[in-house]
């Protein structure tokens, strides 16, 4: 008589075959020359000169790409290599500034009068205290250059070819740095400022903004600081003084 037994069937749950790991492959050793500039800009408090950081780079080590290198590397960081007229500073990401502003960020309200010079001087420099007078058309305070002066956005170039000698004044790398900006060329345009809503959009046809140059040269119609200008404290300190 046949057994009525059932049988049991044995099933194996084997574990699906994976593909062999690959082993990981080695970082490359990053540069030599930008663990260089990155040690130099993550020491400095100030920026830096773009000739300043060559010459501390090997021979034929070409220091403009290896800063671009640098930037691009920096980019998607918290911190950010930026450019700042000739010099370079690391500096806290845009879009992360927030994070310290209760910090890092000093509280200068300025008057209108204040913000109508330093536009003026940041448009038309280099330019006297009576040119920016004829440009706004009413009288300057001696307070209002010395406020800016303190601020440290702006500085005196020189003085003026012209009868009294009057001082010339121009923007400082502060003023680069605080507002964000490479070179003061790349201050917004007439039609930036249209767009914007600064100005009136009824203006004359002849009305025009200047381009902006910052250009630490002396310009043919300006004498350098007289000493007497240090003296009496007319002159940036010499860490800011171009010479």
């Amino acid at each position: 008589m046949p057994s009525t037994a059932k049988k049991l069937r044995v099933v194996r749950n084997e574990a699906p075959e994976t593909a062999p790991k690959k082993p990981e492959r080695a970082r490359e050793p990053r540069p030599e020359e930008i663990r260089l500039l990155e040690a130099i800009l993550f020491a400095t408090r100030e920026p830096v000169d773009e000739k300043v950081l060559g010459k501390q780079l090997p021979a034929g080590i070409d220091v403009k790409a290896t800063l671009a290198a640098l930037q691009s590397e920096y980019a998607s960081r918290g911190v950010n290599l930026t450019k700042i007229g000739n010099k370079w500073a690391l500096r806290t990401a845009a879009d992360l500034s927030w994070l310290l502003t209760k910090h890092t960020v000093e509280t200068r309200k300025l008057s209108r009068a204040a913000i109508e010079t330093l536009a003026i001087i940041a448009y038309h420099q280099p330019v006297t205290r009576a040119e920016v007078e004829e440009i706004r058309g009413v009288s300057t305070a001696a307070g209002t250059i010395d406020v800016l002066l303190a601020t440290g956005w702006i500085r005196l170039r020189g003085r003026r070819k012209a009868p009294g000698r009057p001082l010339t004044y121009g923007t400082s790398e502060q003023f680069l740095s605080h507002f964000g900006l490479e070179e003061v060329g790349d201050l917004p345009g007439l039609e930036e400022l249209k767009g914007s809503g600064l100005l009136d959009g009824r203006l004359p046809p002849e009305f025009t903004v200047p381009l902006p140059s910052d250009d630490v040269a002396l310009r043919e119609d300006e004498d350098p600081l007289d000493p007497g200008d240090l003296d009496l404290g007319l002159a940036p300190p010499p860490s800011r003084t171009e010479s």
